[in-house]
């Protein structure tokens, strides 16, 4: 069998947790062993047979009560997010009510979730069911936890599987804190919560479950991948990004630089579909670099960028800034791995960027917005599309056949137009290449948590032989 490649934290039995804005020590939690791993897929497994046997009402009716439970908790859980992330309050707030919602949403959707009717002979009746697939293992990033967890856990409980959740290490007592809110509108064992590290993710993907969701980075991704063609689980994964953004001769170029940093700056840079990579059009680029380096320079000290999750995610980020500045880029702004506590980094302007450079190459998730410019939006759309990654790639563009063609010729999950972030609700993507598969959110979820069956019903003859 394949192995899963263990996360960065090391295998100690505990966990020690640091507020990433000043250092000071947050707590500790227990690491989970192989056999609490293996007792959480015994006990999911005995209560999905109870759970699956609910009728969808009731389990809309347990989820929905479940996002009234985490909305009311919302203060407490923005606060632990805050400590273990260093995600600004406010925002770390806005992410729980965005995971509240998205537990109603699926508590409306999956009761009203259906079959279809086929068209068979005249004298039978042929439809289509859609069941449980079974123990659902849900691995969660720390970038936007609650609201992460709260797609897969609410899509998968409604459709009648139970789960077991491993949220990251990074943000443990996040991860338990929410588990109880959400268990407290359940059966016993429908979700459990397991803290620990990378073996911990890995002992879990590796048991007898039945699907593995998995929102984290490509190789662990990859690797979950080869284990489940082993095992047979179904897996949906949403992995790594290198998302490009294209900036065109014909746009505003201050108006095209705040939408650049929304993109890359949001969050620090630590969202998945941030904005890693810049193509701006040689006619603008002087106007566009003086305006992107103004909205870096306005976040430095700002209440809303916060520091980066820990010094080890903050080293990554700026190794890859100084490979980029050893190999010909400038820094036009940041750069420098700041003095002091915490986990702290500027929103860092680079310039002079090549597709060679690793900043360019593979994903940074730091507050970076590395430059290339270009002489055609050919050029950019070509540049844009060599990439081994496809989660989502955005255009500025005035002109219809440039949007036009981005949104058929990227090779990306999702194409925005004019807009780094937002969009209709309902929407549902499966990212392309290094960056996963399956469909990880909105109603699409519930069918790739679920398995089709087809009923054909006949009529016996009339009258005994």
């Amino acid at each position: 069998m394949a192995t899963i490649p263990l996360l960065d934290a090391p295998v100690t039995g505990r966990l020690t947790i640091t507020d990433p804005r000043d250092g000071s020590t947050v707590g500790e939690v227990a690491t989970a062993s192989p056999e609490d791993v293996a007792s959480a897929v015994t006990r999911s497994r005995a209560a999905l047979a109870g759970w699956a046997r609910t009728a969808p009402a009731a389990r809309g009716a347990a989820v929905l009560a479940a996002s009234v439970a985490v909305a009311e908790a919302a203060d407490e859980l923005a606060e632990l997010n805050a400590r273990e992330t260093g995600r600004p309050l406010d925002q770390a707030k806005a992410g729980i009510m965005a995971g509240a919602d998205t537990l109603r949403q699926y508590a409306e959707l999956g009761p009203v979730h259906r079959g279809k009717s086929l068209r068979g002979a005249p004298e039978a009746v042929d439809y289509t069911i859609q069941q449980p697939r079974g123990v659902v293992a849900a691995l969660t990033p720390w970038n936007d936890p609650v609201a992460v967890a709260a797609g897969i856990i609410g899509a998968a409980l409604v459709m009648g599987n139970t789960v077991i959740h491993k949220p990251s290490e990074r943000c443990p007592h996040l991860g338990i804190r929410l588990g109880e809110v959400i268990s407290a509108a359940l059966p016993d064992d429908v979700l459990i919560t397991l803290t620990g590290d990378g073996a911990v993710g890995a002992a879990l993907a590796e048991s007898p479950v039945d699907v593995i969701a998995h929102v984290g980075s490509t190789s662990t991704g990859e690797a979950i991948a080869r284990v489940a063609a082993t095992t047979g689980a179904h897996v949906v994964r949403e992995n790594g990004g290198n998302d490009p953004l294209i900036v065109d001769a014909d746009v505003d170029p201050v108006w095209a630089a705040s939408q650049t940093a929304l993109g890359a700056f949001a969050n620090t840079g630590q969202i998945c579909t941030s904005v890693e990579r810049i193509y701006v059009h040689r006619t603008i680029a002087e106007p566009f670099l003086q305006a992107l380096v103004a909205e870096a320079e306005s976040r430095v000290g700002s209440p809303d960028f916060g520091p980066l999750v820990d010094r080890r995610m903050r080293d990554a980020v700026d190794a890859q800034v100084q490979d980029a500045l050893s190999s010909g880029a400038t820094a036009l702004t940041g750069g420098r791995m700041p003095e002091g506590e915490g986990a702290w980094y500027p929103a860092t302007v680079l310039t002079d960027c090549t597709p060679d450079m690793t900043i360019m190459r593979e994903e940074t998730f730091g507050p970076t917005a590395p430059v290339q410019v270009v002489d055609s939006f050919d050029e950019a759309l070509a540049l844009a599309a060599d990439d081994r990654y496809g989660l989502q790639a955005t255009v500025l563009t005035r002109d219809m056949e440039h949007a036009h063609r981005a949104a058929a010729e990227l090779p990306a999950g999702t194409v925005k137009v004019n807009a780094v972030f937002g969009g209709a609700p309902g929407g549902s993507a499966q990212p392309r290449k290094a960056s996963g598969a399956g469909f990880g959110y909105g109603p699409e979820l519930l069918d790739e948590l679920s398995t089709v069956k087809v009923v054909h019903m006949g009529l016996a003859p009339s009258g005994r032989a």
